[in-house]
């Protein structure tokens, strides 16, 4: 029977109604599901040197036997037998277990190959498989999928070898201008060498094909519902005073950096596009984005515009009235704050002042968002930590305007891969660059045993005026975890600076104004040491403290870890972070150590995600990440971006749109829905 991609896999020879059911249940229905599930890794059979194999690998060799073996019974059907052989130069022990019937083959002279893993220290081969005599012509390579137990290995390996043999037309999705421009392994080749490879390099090469057409497929989607996007939504042209806006940056304080100014120019250029701005600003904590926030909601509101400012907390948004306010100061700038603490009658006037248009900028929290806050001219909206708000507050507060432009910014560092994926249709601006002269925070690493080093800093700072956070994972104690908890950590340091400093405790649990006044407590000087969970990781800023002991910081993330250790530092004062920590993995220490050499958030974010994974880089399930059979937004991160390049490129050139070689990828976006609109909702 001829097959091809789209037959159904019962046409397969041998496969009956019970294997059809069991490929079914793991979504393989036709030719090309099959051929397109890839295997997860290759059981390498290469025979190896013992000398240059790592502890714990798999390796295999061809030894001789030098001993008759012995067999250690263990109980009913369980048995240990174990060989003396001669591998190479080397003469160590391989162990079965549950193999006992090998001892009558085991002869001393008889040649085997053996794969295992390799026990470095102790000089033995865990043996899993063993053949009689050298090396055959067998395959250096066999593929493992992930089968759930349904079908065994060796049966799926037989049914993929047979379509891969039997199917003879397979239409190749990558234009041949792509392939011969990055010399990738056509269709047919590269399904061989995905599935069956004749040696690493060729499995190398089939990977690497496959990793850029899934990426440029996933490029070409997000790139045409971006440009889509734009061309459906029409914007605000807000034509600002350039003058009047160079005035205002000339009035500021300090210089800006060269990243500031790369970044306002890259959102004051959307703002008088005629393309609403649909912009990310991203920066490390500490590098200026409020100062980027003000300069272009002055440029709007030289244009006659007014803007919007919302932010997660009460606190936070107070903090930005007062900057803003003292930048505007000398310009006749009409700032406001809105918030569920502004009494009835004072809001009352507030959204009449800004109904009429008195108001130039509000400022505020949810609160902004409220069916009877209306602005007479809103063209310019900034979310700030916009991954604190869903995504129906964020269209609440755009849609009262029309069609502003819209400007998310974020201090949490995300890696470019992981922009370019999440945040692929939006456009994203990165502040990489801190102001000049601002300390470095000092941060170290010390032992629970060494804690009383860390109490003689923190008594030392307290001394000379300054204020200090002392982070716990947990509320309150916890059978399951032993992790020191706030509410003991509280009592135990108020106990120990009674008289002396006052402790206050802060956590999620805590009313929202019970929280308030004691974040507003500690902005005032009156409480010296904060006890707290995570709940200060965003937007609190107290120059006055210098000093932070984060207690079991292995518990965190490096991108969490990161974020706490930036609510100090943000005063001309030296600032300390002390990560206390008993890490028992590698990798937690790896964390710890990282957190110590550097205090860049961007490099940070990047080894966090090759420690943990992107999908858990946010803390959970980005849904925004699709989850690639092949390509690794960590190792891939070159082919990402040659692949959005080159969706970006292809998109806008007539030769896409009506050449035949390009058929395929138009076909795709078709089937995606992209092009007919259908994702715009």
């Amino acid at each position: 029977m001829t097959i091809d991609l789209t037959s159904p896999i019962t046409n397969v020879k041998g496969v009956g109604k019970e294997t059809a059911s069991h490929l079914m249940t793991l979504g393989i229905e036709t030719i090309a599901d099959l051929l397109w599930t890839f295997p997860h890794r290759h059981e390498d059979f290469r025979l190896k040197d013992l000398a240059q194999t790592p502890h714990n690998e798999r390796v295999t060799v061809e030894c001789r036997v030098e001993r008759e073996p012995t067999v250690l019974f263990m109980g009913k059907n369980k048995s240990r037998l174990q060989v003396t052989v001669l591998a190479g130069r080397h003469l160590v022990k391989v162990v079965f277990f549950n193999q006992g019937y090998l001892k009558q083959k085991l002869v001393p002279g008889a040649i085997i190959t053996v794969t295992g893993k390799w026990d470095r220290g102790r000089q033995v081969i865990n043996g899993t498989t063993v053949t009689f005599g050298p090396k055959t012509e067998q395959v250096d390579f066999e593929p493992v999928y992930s089968l759930k137990g349904l079908i065994p290995q060796k049966r799926f390996r037989k049914i993929m070898r047979q379509v891969l043999d039997d199917v003879i037309d397979v239409p190749d999705s990558l234009p041949q201008s792509l392939q011969q421009a990055y010399k990738l392994l056509a269709i047919r080749e590269g399904l061989e060498g995905v599935h069956f490879p004749l040696d690493a390099e060729h499995a190398k090469q089939a990977r690497r094909r496959f990793a850029y057409e899934e990426l440029l497929h996933f490029q070409l989607r997000i790139q045409a519902l971006r440009k889509a996007r734009k061309d459906a939504e029409h914007g605000t042209v807000i034509s600002f005073d350039l003058q009047r806006l160079r005035a205002f940056i000339d009035s500021l304080p300090y210089e800006l950096t060269d990243a500031q100014k790369r970044v306002v120019n890259e959102i004051c250029k959307d703002l008088k596009s005629s393309h609403r701005m649909n912009r990310l600003l991203q920066g490390d904590v500490g590098s200026g984005k409020t100062v980027v926030a003000a300069i272009c909601l002055y440029a709007a509101v030289t244009a006659g515009f007014q803007g919007a400012l919302m932010a997660p907390t009460e606190i936070l948004a107070e903090q930005h009235l007062e900057s803003l306010q003292q930048w505007f100061m000398p310009f006749d700038i009409r700032v406001a704050l809105l918030s569920g603490s502004t009494k009835t009658k004072e809001r009352r006037q507030l959204l009449e002042a800004l109904a009429d248009g008195e108001i130039d900028i509000l400022i505020g929290t949810h609160a902004l968002i409220q069916p009877d806050v209306m602005f007479q001219r809103l063209g310019f909206v900034i979310t700030d930590e916009q991954h604190r708000f869903g995504v129906e507050q964020r269209r609440v507060l755009r849609d009262k305007g029309e069609h502003p432009d819209v400007l998310f910014m974020t201090a949490t560092p995300i890696p470019r891969t992981l922009a370019i994926t999440a945040f692929g249709e939006m456009d994203v601006s990165i502040i990489d660059e801190m102001p000049a002269g601002r300390k470095q925070i000092e941060t170290h690493w010390l032992k629970k045993e060494q804690m009383n080093a860390a109490i003689g800093r923190l008594e030392v700072e307290l001394a000379a005026g300054r204020q200090a956070y002392a982070i716990c994972p947990l509320i309150e104690e916890s059978e399951k975890l032993d992790v020191q908890n706030a509410v003991e950590l509280y009592e135990q340091l108020a106990t120990y600076f009674h008289g002396r400093y006052t402790v206050g405790l802060m956590h999620g649990r805590l009313p929202a104004d019970e929280k308030d006044a004691v974040m507003r407590s500690f902005s005032e000087g009156k409480v010296h040491i904060l006890v707290s969970t995570t709940v200060v990781e965003v937007g609190v800023n107290v120059p006055n403290a210098t000093f932070m002991m984060i207690y079991d910081a292995e518990r965190f993330g490096l991108a969490q870890l990161h974020q706490l250790r930036g609510r100090v530092g943000r005063g001309e004062h030296q600032s300390y972070c002390v990560l206390v920590a008993d890490p028992k993995s590698d990798e937690g220490k790896e964390r710890m150590q990282s957190m110590t050499e550097t205090n860049d958030g961007f490099r940070l974010a990047e080894k966090d995600l090759e420690l943990r994974g992107p999908g858990d880089f946010f803390g959970r399930k980005q849904s925004g990440l699709p989850d690639f059979q092949v390509a690794d937004l960590v190792h891939d991160y070159r082919i990402l971006e040659t692949a959005r390049k080159d969706a970006i490129d292809l998109l806008a050139t007539k030769d896409f749109w009506q050449e035949a070689e390009y058929h395929y990828l138009r076909e795709m976006l078709e089937k995606s829905g992209v092009l007919q609109g259908e994702r715009f909702d």
